[in-house]
């Protein structure tokens, strides 16, 4: 049996624009980066993980902010010229399956706000079942009010939270690179120009009957692509489980999908402050809500 260095290999992509309207720290990415970055690394807890970081056309400061939370050993910095989110993600999946760091890959994103001390139950979870194929850490909006979203799904309970399946979730997640070998084809239809969606759905078989494309303009683009680039998958793959944690342990930094559940405006005020002793309460934007469900 192959014995790993690591409990976890991470491949991290970052660039320096902000793509949606987050919470705080909207119109400075370097504090957004940290932010996020800071809070991820407080929730690996005493994990030891490995990070392989993208860092797509950053300036040096986004080098420096690696290193600031990490150390040299644990860091490998791959600077590119500006190549964009669907070849970053080809990458993640390249770096990821060729690592001999650990068995356990996170596909992470710079954008995602995590609770302290918490990313460790994703792991343990994971290890101790056998049908759990991807984690993700976000407990997204859209599984309570988007129609894709209602079907039927199984729950399991752990000491501290529940978790439930879903049958999509975004471009940050948790699996084995066994799995990730088994799905790399699936994947890489996004960087192909498929919907994120749509490549969840081939492997989760959550609402892929054509049927589904007459519900509406939006069911007919995703189920469309599904069939369309993963119909192999779909008629004779295995069907995987993703499953997503109650509450959250992390949230999307976009305004208008934050987890719901949890106090993020408070927790998110008190670590603002730890990057930016100036920061207050009025820098918080717009829509901002707790989504206390």
């Amino acid at each position: 049996m192959w014995l790993y260095d690591y409990d976890l290999a991470v491949a991290y992509r970052i660039y320096p624009g902000v793509s949606k309207i987050p919470p705080v720290f909207s119109q400075d990415k370097l504090k957004l980066s940290e932010f996020c970055l800071k809070s991820f690394k407080d929730s690996l807890g005493n994990l030891k993980v490995k990070m392989i970081v993208l860092l797509d056309n950053c300036p040096v400061e986004y080098n420096e902010l690696f290193q600031k939370y990490f150390s040299e050993d644990d860091l490998e910095l791959i600077e590119l010229k500006g190549i964009g989110n669907q070849a970053t993600f080809d990458l993640q999946i390249m770096a990821l399956l060729e690592q001999e760091y650990s068995n356990r890959v996170y596909f992470a994103e710079d954008d995602y706000f995590y609770l302290s001390d918490q990313f460790k139950e994703m792991i343990t979870f994971m290890d101790s079942n056998d049908d759990v194929d991807f984690v993700s850490a976000y407990d997204h909006l859209d599984y309570y009010n988007h129609p894709i979203h209602q079907h039927k799904y199984e729950t399991r309970s752990t000491a501290t939270r529940k978790w439930r399946t879903a049958n999509s979730t975004c471009l940050t997640f948790l699996t084995t690179k066994k799995t990730l070998s088994d799905v790399q084809e699936v994947l890489k239809t996004y960087v192909n120009g498929n919907y994120d969606s749509s490549m969840w759905l081939a492997l989760t078989k959550f609402q892929v009957s054509p049927f589904n494309m007459f519900k509406s303009t939006e069911m007919r683009k995703i189920v469309f692509r599904v069939w369309l680039d993963s119909w192999r998958q779909v008629i004779s793959g295995k069907r995987f489980k993703l499953w997503t944690p109650l509450p959250s342990i992390a949230t999307h930094m976009e305004n208008n999908c934050i987890a719901p559940g949890i106090d993020w405006k408070n927790i998110m005020a008190k670590e603002a402050l730890k990057i930016d002793p100036e920061w207050n309460e009025s820098d918080f934007r717009l829509i901002f809500k707790s989504h206390m469900i």
